[in-house]
């Protein structure tokens, strides 16, 4: 099965187009600017709050890279823990393994309908729509994932998935769709917060209520104990985890963690880098099965969906260590500017641009590593420091060889580097050009600035200030300015001889 069909890739343009399209969007970018800043200055403001923050980062990162190189081992680990507590393990390869597996438990139980905590493994596997195939509806409770389903439309951020829609949308949302989905909207609602929350828990109560079975993500579990964690602001996931008679959880193969003990760690970074919170609202643990609490039959569906393959790539692996905080597209100025839907993903933002291409194939997605500044400050903010940079360049490679190969004629990104080497290599020809360029840049040049330029040059020149080549190189300055003349070098030589 190829990388393409591994994960649900929404069939979006190239990031380049529809990025441009998302600058045009003036209200979008208003949307991000606010609710990143805020996210951003309350993370710093909490994470400032401890002294050993550092440790922290440096711990939950030694913890990961550990995990991720002995994976195998932790995860026979928790199949043998959630078996033990009463729990039943599935394997999934792919996402139609997932798809079919999960389809199959709600089957078993006679139900042709969930609710769901969110979870952006079930996203990433287009769950809900395998679901629906099957004629199961799948009701999603988190308060952004309902506004993005009752929209029809896609999450754009992976804390706040509507971040892109302003109150007023999501007032005129609920108004129209809520009847559809259940309980309609109040007729006389109004964009307030607190009225739109009110709204959303009214519509969800029925479901709740009714509900037999649920389905989850995990945000962490401990192979030692068969402990399963998620994490959530707002109750519905508390619901969804506690009232249905049957859970399934799909779980990324990365999420697990050694030990029960390691949650310490984690669970003081993830709020912090997620809400700027020192702790979220709700923490919810669970172990197996307990008779007469919560629900009675638990699945655990461990998705491996091209993680594997990322796993054997020893720069690329680093983004699995992921615990999806969201804190490097908050600070990301790319994604303040083009917003989540532009990288096509489940996963947008930097995390994004280095995960999806190695899950999906970097053929499948070579414009993502591309779709940065290299600026660092994802590295910075990253709980588990990731090093979003440096996966960015090596995949950055990784495209262009992916387009190299099975090529019979050289790239122009070939032909443009390989002449770079040539006059790079000589110090006679990188001066040559650097008075040729200089010269003929000023016969173009307008106002300081080179505009557009012809041929293969255009995409670069079309959309930046090209700045006008020095009239002198520094090379060329240094053997004017600092090499010695002759009577500096006779001087010298008496000064020495008199020393």
């Amino acid at each position: 099965m190829s990388g393409a069909d591994n994960v649900v890739w929404l069939g979006t343009p190239a990031f380049p187009e529809a990025a441009r399209s998302a600058l045009a969007d003036t209200r979008l970018r208003t949307n991000l600017r606010r609710a990143t800043g805020t996210i951003r200055d309350k993370r710093l403001a909490v994470a400032a709050e401890l002294e050993d923050w550092e440790e922290l980062r440096e711990t939950a990162a030694t913890i990961k890279s550990h995990t991720l190189r002995h994976l195998d081992h932790h995860l026979l680990r928790l199949e043998k823990a959630v078996t033990a507590a009463g729990g039943v393990v599935h394997w999934a390869a792919d996402a139609a393994e997932a798809n079919r597996i999960v389809t199959y438990l709600v089957q078993q139980t006679g139900e042709d309908e969930v609710v769901k905590v969110k979870s952006m493994a079930t996203q990433e596997i287009g769950l809900n729509e395998a679901l629906a195939d099957a004629g199961i509806r799948a009701y999603e409770t988190d308060l952004a994932e309902l506004i993005v389903q009752l929209g029809g439309d896609r999450p754009s951020h992976i804390l706040v998935p509507a971040i892109h829609r302003g109150r007023s949308e999501i007032r005129e949302i609920f108004r129209r769709e809520m009847g559809e989905w259940g309980r309609p909207a109040p007729e006389n609602l109004t964009d307030e917060p607190r009225d739109l929350a009110e709204a959303a828990r009214l519509h969800l109560r029925e479901k709740f209520l009714r509900a037999k079975v649920a389905v989850s993500g995990a945000n962490f579990a401990a192979a030692d104990t068969g402990t399963i964690a998620v994490v959530e602001s707002e109750g519905n996931g508390r619901m969804c985890l506690t009232l249905p008679e049957t859970l399934i959880t799909v779980m990324g193969i990365e999420k697990v963690l050694p030990s029960f003990a390691d949650l310490d760690v984690f669970l003081q970074l993830l709020p912090r880098s997620s809400t700027g919170e020192r702790m979220n609202p709700y923490t919810s643990l669970w172990t197996g099965v307990t008779e007469g609490d919560g629900p009675q039959n638990f699945h655990l569906v461990l998705l491996d969906n091209g993680r594997t393959a990322t796993l054997s790539d020893e720069v690329g692996r680093q983004a699995l260590a992921c615990i999806r905080c969201s804190a490097c597209l908050n600070v990301c100025p790319v994604y303040e500017r083009t917003g989540g839907h532009a990288y096509g993903s489940v996963y947008p933002g930097p995390i994004g641009a280095v995960l999806t291409p190695q899950l999906v194939g970097i053929e499948n997605a070579a414009s993502l590593p591309f779709a940065s500044t290299l600026c660092g400050a994802c590295y910075d903010a990253c709980p588990v420091k990731i090093n979003i940079p440096e996966v960015l360049v090596h995949l950055r490679a990784e495209a262009v060889e992916a387009k190299r190969r099975g090529r019979l004629l050289p790239t122009t990104e070939g032909l443009a580097m390989k002449a770079a080497g040539a006059v790079l290599g000589s110090p006679r020809r990188l001066a040559a050009v650097q008075r040729l360029a200089a010269v003929g840049a000023r016969l173009v040049a307008r106002d300081g600035r080179i505009g557009a330029l012809p041929g293969p040059f255009a995409v670069w020149s079309g959309t930046r200030d090209t700045p006008v080549p020095a009239r002198e190189s520094l090379r060329a300055w240094w053997r004017r300015t600092r090499t010695p003349t002759s009577e500096d070098a006779r001087t010298a030589a008496e000064g020495k001889a008199r020393r």
